[in-house]
């Protein structure tokens, strides 16, 4: 019988809702849901298209069970530092997806780069991006590709956008899913992302001193966005990885680095050695974050925090950190796709923020039908209990966390507006919501971009 470490956690949404009666119809929903991605032999030569490809098939995957094929996949070498295969068709296949020469005219398509718009009734994404922003927009017949020059974080917004729409599409939760754009500038996030913004700089510096507290969903992200920055040496950039947990099966459903037969690894071990393969200068803790922890004057000035506990997060100024940059993500059926930003210093103490917070308010799902049924199937209480405590996950709302998280720091580095708090849904990221703060100029630690 499934239990709290083995439940996907995008099932847990048509739970929770009361759309599926078992978990075996959640399931089953999730089964259904299936994507192909169009791409050009072009992307052998485009290290953005390629960031985009491997982006989508490993958050996709993950919540659309039946499948996520690639069609007209040139036979060419990674690009990227977010694979170690040999060949891209290698890198597909590692991260879950499949390489095939047809479509499958059930599924919704993605259109990467210069492919003309494939014939089907279902709805078409083109990913674009330019700049410091990025998105989807409607594939129409005849339509040129809207990737332009980006900084190397807009590919993976691009892509997190396109699994969020697919998946809502297939969900039936948003009627306008594939009929609409939607995307982000990263440089401004309440602005027009599909206007060109002439302040946008090239991307130039890069932190090369970063502490990650928690190694979850959004812990992953940070890391998976880290590596497609350019760094001329990556050795160079120092990460202190802080998290206790060990990997479990339902972070498959989640989690962009976790995988099921990961399962039991200590996470802080496991991100590890993923960076350390990829050149970072990592140093491992697996204690938990909170009031005693203490960092020295050779430790990154620098946190990024993906923790959803309120003890830790209430504790982030405690070690005297420079700079935090902490990213939460929404819970329940109704609030999954929320997520939010907070930067310390700011006007609020991350004390006064959480320090009275019990965690987020979750509705009591165990009367619902999955429940009971599982209840009548002979789950004992506590293990009820505990899954219906767990919250419903995607890996796309984390994915563009992590990524405004990181673009926080990348539009500081570069004289950019800084933020104490932005706000909003995947479900309308054009209607962000921003704070900005006070902020000195960037002195934590920095490198050219190559």
């Amino acid at each position: 019988m499934v239990d709290s470490s083995t439940l996907h956690r995008g099932a847990k949404y048509f739970m929770d809702s009361g759309r599926a009666a078992t978990h075996e119809e959640a399931m089953a929903l999730l089964q259904s849901f299936g994507l192909t991605i169009h791409v050009s032999a072009a992307m052998a030569a485009s290290r953005d298209e390629q960031v985009a490809l491997l982006t989508l098939v490993n958050a996709a995957r993950r919540s659309f069970l039946a499948g996520v094929e690639v069609v007209g996949l040139p036979d060419a070498k990674p690009l990227t530092l977010l694979t170690r295969a040999k060949t891209l068709a290698q890198a597909v296949k590692e991260l879950g997806g499949r390489v095939v020469r047809r479509a499958k005219p059930a599924w919704p398509a993605a259109v990467i780069g210069d492919v003309p718009r494939p014939v089907l009734k279902r709805p078409v994404w083109r990913l674009a991006w330019s700049g410091w922003r990025a998105g989807v927009v409607p594939a129409r017949d005849g339509e040129a590709s809207r990737a332009g020059s980006a900084m190397p974080l807009a590919p993976v917004l691009a892509a997190a956008c396109c699994a969020a729409e697919a998946f809502a599409y297939h969900a039936k939760d948003h009627v306008m899913a594939g009929h609409r754009p939607i995307g982000l500038s990263l440089w401004n996030p309440t602005a027009d992302w599909l206007a060109d913004d002439a302040s946008e700089p090239k991307l130039a510096w890069l932190p090369s001193q970063l502490w990650l507290i928690g190694l979850g969903n959004l812990g992953q992200a940070f890391a998976w966005a880290l590596a497609t920055l350019p760094y001329a040496e990556t050795k160079d950039v120092k990460l202190v990885l802080q998290d206790d947990d060990r990997i479990a099966e339902s972070n498959d459903s989640t989690s962009l680095l976790s995988f099921i037969k990961d399962a039991g690894q200590r996470k802080a071990r496991s991100i590890g050695a993923w960076l350390d393969a990829r050149g970072f200068d990592t140093h491992v803790l697996e204690n938990r974050f909170g009031t005693w922890t203490t960092r020295t004057p050779e430790d990154p000035a620098v946190a990024l925090c993906g923790v959803d506990n309120p003890i830790a997060r209430a504790a982030l100024e405690c070690p005297g950190f420079g700079l935090v940059v902490e990213a939460g993500l929404g819970a329940g059926p109704e609030a999954f796709r929320s997520l939010s930003l907070h930067s310390f210093p700011a006007s609020r103490r991350a004390e006064d923020i959480w320090a009275r917070d019990a965690g987020p308010a979750t509705a009591n799902v165990e009367d619902l039908p999955a429940y009971q049924a599982m209840k009548k199937a002979g789950a004992d209480a506590c293990g009820l209990t505990q899954l219906a405590s767990r919250t419903v996950g995607v890996p796309f709302v984390g994915l563009t966390a992590g990524v405004i998280v990181i673009a926080e720091l990348l539009r500081r580095l570069h004289g950019g507006m800084a933020f104490e708090l932005i706000a909003g849904s995947v479900f309308a990221l054009d209607a962000m919501q921003s704070v900005t703060a006070s902020a000195p100029p960037y002195a934590f630690g920095h490198l050219a971009a190559a």
